[in-house]
């Protein structure tokens, strides 16, 4: 029986979604994690197992086979146990939510996120953690994409008019084909929001001038990148544009979406950036 050091002892984590939504791929990625390393596999049945694994990996590697929203449970359970500081995660993404995986740099396909798991280097983030301790790694927006404009994945969807000739040509013969509901029925999406903005104390934008969105993202350096866009009558106004290590956003309960989870409604939320808060096992660039 092939032996391994203690570095290469791996705890694999596999979603139960995951295991749901594509065997196959869960599959493949457990086999070729166990090809490579001394693997130790867990099939927790929901969130709460899924923390107690974690908490009990003693000293081997966790690897989250799982979507984005795994990744972020992870990365939340170890935030709350105080251990992201000693603590490498890797992740081999599967599922429909993985728009945040792959801008984090993570292989998309199982074979070759299971090689960057047994192959990569720790890289540190920086992580966004709010006032009640929720910690966020992607970008947030205020207000949330609404589901309707992104797809499967996560992405947001192509505006009407985009896309390939083809796809026009149908999306033109399903709406002759498609008796319209009445316009009084049609569901209207975020409307302008009055929020106050302010990055490391200083005012970015105020009550009196309202707001089409607002984004908010782990800038990698130790401070955070803030966009405002303001509501604008004519001509389109530019953004504004803030960087700092403390972001207050305030409104009348307003909600954010934050790595495909939508919380709120809230009046008012700071975020602080943790500089390199935590470890992720991504690809070594050639």
């Amino acid at each position: 029986m092939a032996t391994y050091p203690t570095s290469d002892q791996l705890l694999v984590v596999i979603d139960p979604v995951a295991r749901r939504t594509d065997g196959e791929s869960v599959r493949i990625a457990k086999d070729v994690l166990s090809a490579g390393a001394a693997a130790k596999v867990c099939l927790p049945d929901g969130p709460e197992e899924f923390t107690r694994a974690l908490a009990r990996r003693g000293s081997r590697r966790p690897v989250v086979v799982g979507d984005d929203r795994a990744l972020l449970r992870a990365v939340s359970a170890l935030h709350r146990q105080r251990e992201l500081a000693g603590c490498a995660l890797s992740v081999v993404p599967v599922g429909g939510a993985l728009s945040l995986t792959r801008a984090l740099g993570v292989p998309t396909g199982p074979v070759a996120a299971a090689r960057a798991v047994l192959e990569g280097a720790e890289r540190r983030l920086d992580l966004l953690v709010d006032d009640s301790d929720g910690v966020v790694l992607g970008t947030l927006r205020i207000p949330p994409v609404s589901a309707r404009q992104e797809d499967p994945d996560g992405a947001a969807a192509l505006p009407p008019g985009q896309g390939h000739p083809w796809l026009r040509t149908c999306q033109s013969l399903v709406r002759t084909l498609v008796t319209r509901p009445p316009r009084a029925t049609a569901v209207a999406g975020p409307g302008p929001s009055r929020l106050r903005v302010e990055v490391d104390g200083e005012t970015v934008v105020d009550l009196e001038q309202p707001v089409e969105a607002v984004s908010v993202t782990p800038g990698g350096t130790g401070k955070a990148e803030v966009e405002v866009r303001r509501l604008s009558v004519g001509a389109e106004a530019s953004p504004l544009l803030a960087r700092g290590r403390t972001v207050t956003v305030s409104g009348a309960g307003f909600r954010y979406r934050a790595d495909a989870v939508v919380s709120g409604p809230v009046r008012t939320r700071t975020w602080r950036v943790v500089e390199g808060a935590w470890g992720l096992t991504l690809p070594v660039a050639g």
